[in-house]
C-alpha cells in the first residue's frame, strides 16, 4: 500500500488549505461507513440508488467518480459498484481525509497523530472508527494536555486563567475547546487588568507610565497584554 498512500498524502497536501478553519476544534469528517449493499434488484432502481449517493453531499470525491463510473457503464457495472466498489471508494476518501487532517497547519498534537496514523495502516473499519468518534477522543486528550501546559507555565498564571482552566479541565471536551479558542484569551486580560491596576496603585509613578497603563487598561485584551509584556518597560 506504500505507493496509494504517498500518492494520496501528496493529494492531502495539496487540499490541506480547506482544514484551515477546523482547527484546533476537532476537525469534522464527512466521509463515514458505506452500505454493506445497496442494490435493490433492477438495474433501473441501482441506478437510482447511485444517483442518491451522488446527490449526497457527504459523498467525496472517490465515491463521485466510481459512482459516474458506474452510472455510464453496464448493469454489472452498477451491480459491482453498490456491492463492493462503493466500500472501496468510501475508504480512499477516508484515506484522503486523514491525511487532510495531518496536513493541517497549525500541526495536529501528538494523540491526534498517533490515532490517524493507527488509523492509515488499519482496516477501512479502523479508519470509519477514527473519523466518526476517534479523531474527536485524540483532539480532547491534545487539549488536555494543551491546558496542563498552561498551568505549568513560568512565571505562573494569574487568577483567572488558572480558575478558567481548572473549570476546562473539570468540563466536558466542548468546554476545554471553548477555554483554549477563546476563554484563555478573556481570562488573561482579566489578569492583566490585575496587574494593570496594581501599577497604577505604586506610589510614584511617572507621568508616561500612568498614561500608557490608563489606555492600557480600557483596551483590548491584545493591548494589554502588550503593555504587561512589553509596554510599561518602554515607557
Amino acid at each position: 500500500m506504500k505507493l496509494t498512500r504517498m500518492a494520496l498524502a501528496v493529494t492531502a497536501v495539496a487540499l490541506a488549505p480547506a482544514l484551515l478553519l477546523t482547527s484546533p476544534s476537532p476537525a469534522s469528517a464527512a466521509p463515514v461507513a458505506a452500505p454493506a449493499s445497496t442494490v435493490i434488484g433492477s438495474d433501473t432502481e441501482n441506478a437510482a440508488a447511485i444517483a442518491r449517493i451522488l446527490a449526497d453531499p457527504a459523498s467525496g470525491k472517490g465515491v463521485i467518480r466510481e459512482a459516474n463510473k458506474a452510472l455510464s457503464g453496464t448493469p454489472e457495472d452498477r451491480v459491482a459498484f453498490l456491492t463492493t466498489g462503493l466500500a472501496k471508494a468510501q475508504d480512499e476518501d477516508n484515506l484522503v481525509a486523514i491525511f487532510r487532517i495531518l496536513a493541517t497547519n497549525p500541526p495536529t498534537g501528538k494523540a491526534v497523530k498517533r490515532e490517524a496514523n493507527k488509523a492509515l495502516d488499519g482496516t477501512p473499519a479502523d479508519r470509519v472508527a477514527f473519523l466518526t468518534t476517534g479523531l474527536a477522543k485524540a483532539q480532547d486528550e491534545d487539549n488536555l494536555v494543551a491546558i496542563f501546559r498552561i498551568l505549568a507555565t513560568n512565571p505562573p498564571t494569574g487568577k483567572a486563567v488558572k480558575r478558567e482552566a481548572n473549570k476546562a479541565l473539570d468540563g466536558t471536551p466542548a468546554d476545554r475547546v471553548a477555554f483554549l479558542t477563546t476563554g484563555l484569551r478573556l481570562a488573561q486580560a482579566e489578569d492583566d487588568r490585575v496587574d494593570v491596576a496594581r501599577i497604577l496603585a505604586r506610589p510614584g509613578i511617572s507621568d508616561a507610565l500612568r498614561a500608557a497603563a490608563e489606555k492600557a487598561i480600557d483596551g483590548t485584551p491584545e493591548e494589554l497584554r502588550h503593555f504587561i509584556t512589553v509596554g510599561q518597560y518602554q515607557v
